[in-house]
């Protein structure tokens, strides 16, 4: 039976999340949490039915929450999230594209999300609310920190360490065993050494 759960930021990366929750098939999606003026409308048919102000109201009816927000120029208001989820005692689930390939010596931490064709090798790490997007290949022992986003198309190589919060564009690619530290902003198309 699938899990009803709440989905926070109704915009374009929304879309992205609700195509592999569909497609994973785990959870039931409820509604969608957003700004007050787009009450009332649909993303891939699933409502925007409250704003942020409700969710300690929708906290009492469910347990299962995921930040479907995109990560635009900041992570904050998806770290201000994160943290109010947990306060709640909340579960953000890890929520991974079937169409994905994950080792089993992977280790993907809450409230992240694996998009349609990611590879992640073994020994690799994933932090806390994090975006691995489409096509990013995340090698052998690469660790990535909490609130990341590694965009369409990156490449982190083996083990290369990505500091919290870091926006990681698309089509990068990293040297082998760096150290990109926390808050980085790193361009699409970038060779990182």
């Amino acid at each position: 039976m699938k899990q009803p759960i709440i989905l926070i930021g109704g915009g374009g990366h929304c879309k992205s999340c609700i195509d592999v929750i569909e497609q994973e098939g785990r959870f039931d999606v409820k509604g969608i949490v957003d700004l007050p003026e787009k009450k009332g409308e649909k993303i891939l048919g699933y409502e925007i039915f409250a704003n942020d102000v409700d969710i300690l109201e929708l906290a009492k009816t469910y347990d299962h929450f995921f930040i479907t927000m995109g990560h635009l120029g900041s992570p904050q208001r998806r770290i201000e999230l994160f943290t109010l989820l947990k306060k709640l005692d909340k579960t953000l689930p890890v929520i991974v594209s079937p169409n994905a390939y994950i080792s089993k010596h992977a280790k993907i931490d809450e409230g992240t999300i694996i998009m349609h064709h990611t590879v992640i090798n073994a020994g690799s790490k994933i932090g806390k609310n994090c975006i691995i997007n489409n096509k990013a290949l995340i090698e052998h022992d690469a660790t990535i920190g909490n609130n990341c986003h590694i965009s369409t198309g990156a490449i982190i190589n083996g083990g290369v360490q990505v500091g919290n919060n870091t926006f990681y564009g698309s089509g990068a690619v990293s040297k082998q065993y760096i150290i990109i530290p926390e808050n980085s902003f790193v361009k699409a198309n970038s060779i990182v050494k």
